[in-house]
């Protein structure tokens, strides 16, 4: 069945992960995406080990870190310096809808690639750039990489335990909800195109978008004038809202409204607790925080991983374990969600790849996986043979 963005045609010159997890997004979708890669492949695809192996058991290009993000896409290497290749990119952009990049602020402009002058050409197209800092500002020529987006938009400061030095998270974030946002920009703009006919330019920059998702945390800030600070685990609007010590694993307890702290109480065998006027109401438990976290983790010091989620389940109070990948991504839940999937990749040793799955459930429309990961240069042959003759 045709996905939801079916005979889309996106020319991505991204690399590394922002603009890649935008456009196996939209591959996912149903558009077709063409990756211009140079010649030595996107550097990702030298980021392990792990890399999926041969039949001789030797590393392929198709690195995990690469394979995160780079299905449902055609490869074609090319010499960017190259001024036929110039002109051929120039070319296929006009039978592109969406053309997506993340070279320096006027990286392309010497290739003739940029958005000023592909806006120009075809003025239907819709034209993302993606930067570490955006295409204005003191600091638009700064190099961007997801940790230092991290470190620059705030997150890192309230990420990690308190006095101790600041944390990343534990994924590349940053260039993932960026790409997100990117394929959100996208589809908006396209359909103002479908509406207008005219196509437009999105500046999208990884710091921008860190800053977008520090939510409640940033608010906290603008609302008090102070500063959030490292917590570790803890909520710091909520009480209980945390990781959580058992005799033999950690249990998320995230208590929302007051009613489920008293069921809480009720479970750890002390209803005194949520009629003591310093716990009663979540504003006076934030205020006393200190008191009640401590004696809540002895409670629980003493009890089972399997009896606090059982038990805190039956009183209909939130709770959950804290699963190591292996655990999550095994989990009956993911595969009833199909969380994770496996395609035919006749390169490698066992002939498929095993990959994260799209989490997006259409009633109509579903997502598709048409393609793993290509070898670097796969498809250049045949796009540029079938691009040149359309031209």
């Amino acid at each position: 069945m045709p996905g939801p963005l079916d005979g889309l045609v996106v020319l991505d010159l991204s690399r590394i992960l922002a603009g890649p997890t935008c456009t196996q997004l939209l591959g996912d979708l149903g558009a077709e995406v063409i990756k211009i890669e140079s010649l030595a492949g996107d550097d990702t695809r030298q980021w392990g080990p792990p890399f999926a192996v041969d039949a001789a058991g030797q590393a392929t290009d198709l690195s995990a870190y690469f394979m995160s993000s780079n299905r449902n896409k055609k490869s074609v290497a090319v010499d960017l310096t190259d001024a036929d290749v110039q002109t051929m990119l120039h070319d296929l952009a006009g039978r592109a809808d969406v053309v997506i990049e993340n070279f320096k602020p006027g990286g392309l402009r010497k290739y003739g690639l940029d958005h000023e002058t592909l806006c120009a050409a075809y003025p239907g197209l819709v034209y993302c750039s993606i930067s570490g800092f955006g295409q204005t500002g003191p600091n638009r020529d700064k190099p961007g990489y997801d940790l230092m987006a991290q470190g620059y938009g705030g997150i890192m400061s309230i990420t990690g335990e308190a006095g101790e030095e600041p944390m990343k998270v534990g994924v590349g974030v940053a260039d993932v909800v960026c790409g997100l946002y990117a394929a959100t920009g996208i589809l908006a703009a396209l359909r103002h195109r479908d509406a207008t006919g005219e196509g437009q330019y999105i500046d999208l920059a990884l710091v921008d978008t860190t800053m977008s998702w520090l939510v409640n945390q940033g608010l906290n800030y603008l609302t008090s004038g102070t500063a959030p600070v490292r917590a570790g685990n803890a909520h710091p609007n909520i009480v209980p809202y945390q990781v959580f010590a058992t005799s033999d694993g950690y249990v998320i307890v995230a208590v929302g409204n007051d009613s489920q702290y008293a069921r809480f109480c009720d479970y750890l065998g002390q209803p005194g607790w949520a009629t003591d006027p310093r716990f009663v109401t979540n504003t006076a438990r934030l205020t006393h925080r200190d008191t009640l976290v401590p004696m809540i983790a002895e409670a629980l010091m003493g009890r089972t991983m399997q009896d606090v989620i059982d038990g805190l389940e039956a009183r209909r109070v939130p709770v959950g374990p804290v699963n190591t990948i292996e655990q999550a991504l095994e989990s009956d839940q993911a595969q009833a969600r199909e969380m994770t999937i496996t395609l035919p990749a006749p390169q490698t040793a066992t002939g498929e790849v095993r990959l994260i799955g799209n989490p997006l459930k259409f009633s109509r429309t579903p997502v598709s996986y048409r393609s793993a990961p290509p070898a670097t240069g796969a498809d250049t042959e045949a796009v540029l043979k079938r691009f040149r003759g359309d031209l």
